[in-house]
């Protein structure tokens, strides 16, 4: 969960397809983890408050919300993130595995 954090957190401007695309990776990932059982459901349900608050953030964007306060609520986010490695080790690196790379 970091990682999408950081590499949102990374961009100059955030729009609303990118965060959008986040969100998909991150429901798609999150339940595929599940139905492995490589994350336990408590894990699931954790990361998923962080998803939805991505899903937010994009309804921000689209609203026109300006740059720095959607910059503040990834902060928020990247904190939880943080706390949410911290009770769920691993989950980070679950998550990223799935990420293909350009």
């Amino acid at each position: 969960m970091r990682t999408c954090v950081d590499n949102l957190i990374a961009l100059p401007h955030i729009d609303g397809p990118r965060i959008r695309s986040e969100v998909d990776f991150l429901s798609n990932r999150l339940e595929q983890l599940r139905l492995r059982r490589h994350i336990s459901n408590d894990a699931y349900l954790d990361a998923g408050a962080i998803q939805g608050a991505f899903a937010m953030i994009g309804n921000l964007v689209e609203m026109g919300v300006p740059q720095r306060e959607i910059f503040s609520q990834l902060k928020q986010q990247l904190q939880r993130a943080c706390n949410l490695e911290v009770k769920h080790p691993g989950l980070n690196t679950a998550i990223e595995s799935g990420r293909i790379r350009g």
